[in-house]
């Protein structure tokens, strides 16, 4: 397993007293070359799995268990350094890339001639490319993905992520992302898991047989047999796994 997460406990104190708690006994593994897509409603845990495994929150009761590899995260938010250029927000990343790594970088996400701008004359749509820029550009083993598409025009959406599977489908690596949009998850991912509200657990898993590539063509398919595996809560009740 590439993966191994077992959480007992995790809630966060409010504001005007009390907790709210997002797990309870809450356990999942992760294939090794896998790419997940945690699919559920905005508050369900999906981020703050995210962190959990990224190791950026260790105020929970339970353990994380991966081995040692390079991890790449792509937050909701692009989390540029504002001081620093787009080229070298990548280096920062990065810091054995070369130009012409660098420059073929900014060609595959599309960044040509704002390798020398800074994250404040980046347009959104520019600013999150050069985010998944810089998490490829450590050549992860484990790829971190919290809504990478968030608050995007659809056609912009759409084009990025065209963008994302051509690159987690050229290369090996595990991969959690997550979302709501049930049409990223249906093109992305390897398998699908879907997470009710918080205290998040997991209604059901879905592996998804259909080549990443060929998955547009046949989307209305996928997406009317995700949301019926939704609605009888997982396998054991019906089909529980969606192919051509």
């Amino acid at each position: 397993m590439a993966l191994e997460i077992r959480i007992s406990r995790k809630a966060y104190r409010l504001a005007g007293g009390g907790q709210r708690l997002v797990f309870e006994d809450f356990a999942l593994q992760v294939a090794e070359g896998s790419i997940v897509a945690l699919l559920g409603p905005s508050g369900c845990g999906k981020s703050s799995l995210l962190r959990i495994v990224a190791g950026l929150d260790r105020a929970f009761s339970g353990a994380v268990t991966r081995a040692p590899r390079r991890l790449g995260m792509v937050f909701q938010e692009p989390r540029l350094l504002p001081w620093r250029s787009v080229a070298d927000n990548l280096r920062l990343a990065a810091p054995k890339l070369d130009e012409s790594a660098l420059a073929d970088l900014l060609a595959a996400f599309e960044l040509e001639g704002h390798g020398g701008d800074y994250p404040g004359q980046l347009s959104l749509g520019l600013a999150r490319r050069a985010a998944l820029a810089r998490a490829f550009a450590i050549e992860p083993e484990l790829l971190l993905l919290d809504e990478p598409f968030a608050s995007l025009d659809r056609a912009l959406h759409h084009r990025l992520r065209l963008l994302l599977a051509r690159w987690i489908g050229a290369r090996k690596m595990t991969a959690l992302i997550a979302t709501h949009d049930l049409d990223d998850a249906l093109l992305l991912a390897d398998e699908i898991i879907f997470l009710d509200r918080a205290p998040a657990r997991i209604r059901g898993r879905l592996p998804i047989a259909e080549p990443r590539g060929a998955r547009d063509e046949i989307l209305t398919s996928l997406r009317a047999s995700a949301e019926i595996y939704y609605m009888i809560g997982g396998p054991g009740n019906g089909t529980s796994e969606v192919a051509s």
